[in-house]
């Protein structure tokens, strides 16, 4: 790598949708910035998330890769990067501009200040974390809504994510809100659980985990849940703390299982879980492993926040997977 801070060259990736705009200004702040001090910005920005993946990969596979590929946006917008970028070698540079940007939360990187950002860039540390993969058992059943495109993006094979991937009710709100237009910011996550409370809320699970620290065998586990979300980090929805204890680089996933409960109890958790404090409940319960199978019936899966399918699906920690530009 060659000029400021040892990055020549970035391939800035944006979306008109991230945050309802807010990615694309970060994106052209950050790139101001990022040319004044000689470094060179192309830009990209697919018509659909299938189109991003392609000309992502294409960038990447050529004979002028960047030094670094920058999302300016959130979590869904990395996601959709991740698909062409992960493996590469590359580093990852974040511009949050999205509605959760909870892997810049992770990682430390400011949010609402792409000047920051874009010096991160060109002058952090690279941080190697881990991604996980999520494998749908059967692409073609189902469907889901979103705002955002087909599920799996539209393109073949596992879905790599970055944060957490959500199965059950934590999915339903999620699609919701990616639909809705108003309220913005989190509080699009408190409404949209409040209108999916309304519907059933537990369904059988079936887990089988393997990998699990400590044992040799797979661990099976059959129980009625409102939802199962499967985490590379502590967070999603713009700080709701579902997976309290996963660490980005340790090479497992942490699993968050929320059992059986009634709805006013469910209400009466929302608010807690919306501030990003850690739910204390005896039907909520957390398991490590590095590979979880996970069956439901009827039960949608989104990774960072956008649609994959529906259970069953596999899902693995790839360890080491993504280097990464942090404070």
């Amino acid at each position: 790598m060659t000029g400021s801070a040892g990055v020549g060259s970035v391939l800035l990736v944006t979306n008109p949708l991230s945050g309802h705009g807010r990615g694309q200004a970060a994106g052209a702040v950050a790139a101001a910035r990022m040319r004044a001090r000689g470094v060179r910005v192309d830009e990209l920005s697919g018509t659909s998330a299938a189109e991003s993946v392609r000309l992502v990969r294409d960038r990447l596979t050529g004979d002028d890769v960047p030094d670094v590929v920058v999302c300016a946006g959130g979590d869904g917008l990395v996601c959709i990067t991740l698909q062409a970028l992960a493996g590469t070698g590359v580093p990852l540079g974040l511009v949050p501009g999205g509605t959760g940007n909870d892997l810049a939360r992770e990682l430390g990187v400011p949010q609402d200040d792409p000047i920051s950002a874009a010096d991160i860039v060109l002058g952090g540390t690279i941080r190697t974390i881990d991604l996980g993969a999520a494998e749908v058992a059967d692409p073609g059943s189902g469907s889901i809504e979103s705002g955002s495109g087909a599920m799996g993006f539209g393109i073949p094979g596992p879905i790599t994510f970055a944060t957490v991937a959500g199965t059950g009710l934590d999915a339903r709100v999620t699609l919701r809100a990616n639909r809705m237009r108003f309220p913005k910011g989190r509080l699009r996550y408190t409404f949209a659980a409040l209108a999916e409370l309304t519907g059933r809320l537990t369904v059988p699970y079936r887990l089988e985990l393997s990998g699990v620290p400590g044992q040799s065998v797979h661990s099976v586990i059959e129980t009625e849940a409102v939802m199962v979300a499967v985490g590379n980090t502590r967070t999603y929805g713009g700080g709701m703390l579902v997976c309290p204890d996963a660490l980005v680089d340790d090479g497992l996933l942490e699993v968050s299982v929320v059992g059986a409960m009634s709805r006013p109890e469910m209400v009466r958790l929302l608010p807690a879980l919306a501030s990003g404090k850690r739910l204390d409940h005896p039907a909520i319960s957390q398991y490590r492993a590095a590979t979880v199978e996970l069956s439901a019936p009827g039960a949608p899966v989104t990774a960072d926040g956008e649609p994959v399918g529906m259970l069953p699906t596999t899902f693995r920690a790839l360890p080491g997977a993504l280097p990464v530009l942090v404070p």
